[in-house]
């Protein structure tokens, strides 16, 4: 996700899980007694066969012997079936537990990159570690690792009493077992890393999908349906190939498990009949030795389709570990400095800033550009798409670091700061607001979780909003849908304008926060938001040159350096860039 760090090295999965499981020592602890109970009462049972046949069919007690064999074995039966239900118990709290876990400490990690990581990653490959690849680690946990070891303890008790029972079969058993270990480890291998390639692609499918879904009505206005089908239906054969291959290897690796497991049993079963018919060996030892022959077969037939769910968690593990070794660029420092508390507050100041962006390093997005924004004053950005504006806003709320200058705000140094405390000072209406899939309440109050009904109210109203929002049929208990689809550009920008309001912060950040309201509502902000900047610094970028000529300064800038700077006469006066701007716009309206 970050390049490739190194991985985790051998058994990612565990390696990922383990620190997660530590919190419930106890229960896993409870589970490990279960399943160690579970394997001890699956062995004797095996004993219990043995007796029932040599002592109830051949024994002198004849009748009575049997049943109280048979009470034995029952008894024997009920005290597995109890821990063998405790143990899937405790496996699945404890997977379910671990699953919800690792997905906060994906979401936590997640929300520490900055907004420069989305705009190189898809945020598709993120929610597949959320669901598809966190799914199969949970499942890890919660099953397939404790029916592993237990088959594993099954399989070398078994073994065990094999010898017990007869050394000769035990050896024949033994002999075929490096010939079941090979395709294990072979074709293990080869699935963990077809594993991951089936991930990947289910990651390309799902990025795909949010974003087409995330664009339908751009979707169906250029009739593009068809063509976004075909290339869904594409990637889903992809994908489906790629977890083919992943099947194929698995399906060789059942197939040479279960014919070498089950024919060495068979060769077992027919060398053990001649040793019975030649008075070597009692019934009931044979059949005692086939029950564990059986238990050994059917154990590690397990083991290698469990050793396939762990190669195939180890693909999701590693696609894991690399995002949460992905370094955020932006990182609050080991000791920030607070932010002065004493007023007035909200001076922003950039000092010779030069920022480079990686897809475009021969050519700067800022070069050298000193400005301030002191307490109270409006100052507004204007300039041709490209100049830097925005570059600007993502330094202001440090989503990104300059290459070099400084960016202060109440002169510290934004590196030295916590960024949530430098956040908590701003407030930012952006051009395209963002509107959550809640009510109008919810919305408002995003910024300030606490806030009080009277103080969103209050911010309905001095963003002009309370209007509309009170002629919904649930007023502030409106659900918006998802991202804001039942209100209308301006009402958008209205719950957004509202919603910085309420933080009342020292600064403000305004991305033509007017630009998508009627002349009557544009009217109406702009005289809240004058009396809401009184005392604070506000930094606007304006590209209807209309709303900024009562701005306290105007900064022209263009190819990432201030080219001018004045006020809109004055500007004007100067017949450059910003006149040549105000000529075609007012010219056009």
């Amino acid at each position: 996700m970050n390049g490739k760090p190194p991985g985790p090295g051998r058994l990612p999965a565990l390696r990922i899980m383990l620190p997660l499981l530590r919190p419930h020592a106890a229960r896993v602890a409870g589970a490990v007694l279960a399943m160690g109970t579970a394997a001890g009462l699956l062995l004797v049972l095996g004993q219990g066969l043995r007796h029932i046949v040599d002592d109830g069919f051949a024994g002198r007690d004849g009748v009575s012997s049997l049943d109280g064999h048979a009470l034995t074995v029952l008894a024997l039966v009920a005290l597995l079936a109890a821990s063998t239900a405790a143990r899937f118990y405790l496996v699945s709290w404890l997977g379910e537990r671990v699953g919800a876990a690792l997905r906060r400490q994906l979401f936590a990690h997640a929300l520490r990159l900055p907004p420069s990581h989305y705009e190189q990653h898809r945020t598709g490959d993120v929610l597949t570690l959320l669901t598809a690849d966190t799914e199969i680690l949970r499942n890890l946990v919660g099953s397939a690792v404790s029916q592993w070891l237990r088959a594993l303890v099954t399989t070398l008790g078994a073994l065990t009493m094999l010898f017990v029972t007869s050394t000769p079969l035990a050896l024949l058993v033994i002999a075929v077992t490096p010939l079941i270990v090979i395709p294990l480890v072979v074709f293990g291998r080869k699935e963990r890393r077809l594993s991951r390639a089936a991930q990947e692609r289910v990651a390309d499918l799902g990025a795909q999908a949010e974003e087409t879904l995330n664009a339908m009505a751009t979707v169906q206005a250029h009739v593009h349906e068809p063509a976004d089908l075909t290339r869904f239906t594409g990637r889903a054969e992809e994908s489906v190939t790629a977890s083919l291959a992943r099947v194929r290897v698995r399906a060789r690796l059942i197939f040479s498990i279960i014919l070498l497991g089950f024919g060495a049993i068979t060769l077992s079963l027919w060398v053990g009949g001649r040793e019975v018919l030649a008075g070597h060996l009692t019934g009931g030892q044979l059949s005692a030795f086939i029950f564990y022959a059986v238990l050994v077969a059917t154990s590690v037939t397990s083991l290698s389709e469990l050793w396939s769910e762990v190669q195939r968690a180890g693909g999701a593990a590693e696609r894991v570990h690399d995002f949460l070794e992905t370094t955020p660029a932006i990182r609050p420092p080991a000791n920030p400095r607070p932010l002065p508390a004493a007023s007035p507050i909200g001076r922003l100041a950039f000092e010779a800033v030069r920022l480079h962006y990686p897809s475009r390093p021969d050519r700067p997005a800022l070069d050298g550009v000193t400005l301030s924004v002191e307490p109270g004053e409006t100052v507004a950005l204007v300039g041709p798409s490209g100049a830097g504006k925005t570059t600007l806003f993502q330094l202001a709320l440090r989503f990104r670091d300059p290459d070099s200058g400084r960016v202060t705000l109440d002169g510290i140094d934004l590196r030295e700061a916590d960024p949530a405390a430098l956040r908590a000072r701003i407030g930012l209406v952006p051009q395209d607001p963002v509107i959550f899939g809640a009510d109008v309440r919810d919305n408002i109050r995003y910024g300030r979780p606490d806030a009080t009904e009277a103080e969103i109210r209050a911010a309905a109203e001095a963003a002009d909003a309370a209007g509309f929002i009170e002629a919904m049929p649930a007023g502030y208990g409106t659900f918006l849908g998802e991202k804001g689809v039942r209100l209308s550009g301006g009402q958008r920008q209205r719950i957004a304008i509202a919603r910085a309001l309420l933080r009342d912060p020292p600064l403000l950040l305004l991305d033509e926060a007017t630009s998508a309201l009627d002349a009557e509502s544009e009217a109406a902000v702009q005289a809240a938001l004058a009396r809401l900047s009184r005392g604070r610094a506000v930094l606007v970028i304006a590209h209807r040159l209309a709303t900024v000529r009562r701005a306290d300064r105007i900064v022209v800038m263009e190819a990432g350096r201030i080219v001018a700077e004045g006020t809109h006469d004055r500007l004007v006066s100067e017949d450059g860039l910003y006149a040549r701007l105000a000529r075609l716009q007012f010219a056009a309206g």
